[in-house]
């Protein structure tokens, strides 16, 4: 199974989201949660990690079992593999047991990524790894599903944790 995980912030709560699906190139999930996280660390210039790693802990619990990589919405390196970014973070988090892909929409300069260009867009994304090469990650997000430069599945996540509706009390599952 392969997990694409995302978070989106509210006032003092963040919505995390996760989708599940067996193979890179499957257009469909198996499974999908959504879970609230509350209270958050606040926003921090250069530590962005610290706000968003425990809404993914928190997400994966449910699924971790499950996952044979998780593919976030960032980077893994900033730079070279001396400054970890928010996949690095996740990976260490995970016991370094679970491979994490990187894929982001802009570009960071400094960080070594693979620009990856999917369907008829110009515009790539920017695929970094850690637990597998990042060659092989790249090769992995080139056949995600989907006809666009996001793949579908990095798109259903997106849209699973920004359209979710209030969930009732922290930890609990909004969608399962």
């Amino acid at each position: 199974m392969i997990a694409c995980v995302d978070v989106d912030y509210r006032d003092r709560e963040a919505l995390a989201a996760c989708v599940l699906f067996h193979s890179w190139g499957a257009a469909v999930s198996t499974d999908e949660k959504v879970i609230r996280v509350a209270p958050i660390e606040p926003y921090e210039p250069g530590q962005f990690y610290r706000r968003e790693l425990p809404c993914l802990l928190a997400v994966l619990d449910r699924v971790r079992a499950a996952a044979d990589a998780v593919v976030v919405d960032g980077y893994v390196w900033l730079r070279d593999e001396q400054t970890p970014g928010l996949g690095a973070h996740l990976f260490e988090a995970l016991g370094r047991s679970i491979p994490v892909v990187g894929v982001a929409k802009t570009c960071y300069r400094s960080a070594a990524a693979i620009a990856v260009t999917r369907g008829s867009s110009r515009r790539p994304l920017y695929v970094t790894a850690v637990g597998m090469a990042v060659e092989e990650a790249a090769r992995h997000v080139q056949i995600m599903h989907g006809q666009f430069r996001i793949p579908t599945q990095l798109k259903r996540v997106d849209r699973l944790c920004r359209e979710a509706p209030f969930v009732p009390s922290p930890g609990a599952v909004l969608r399962s």
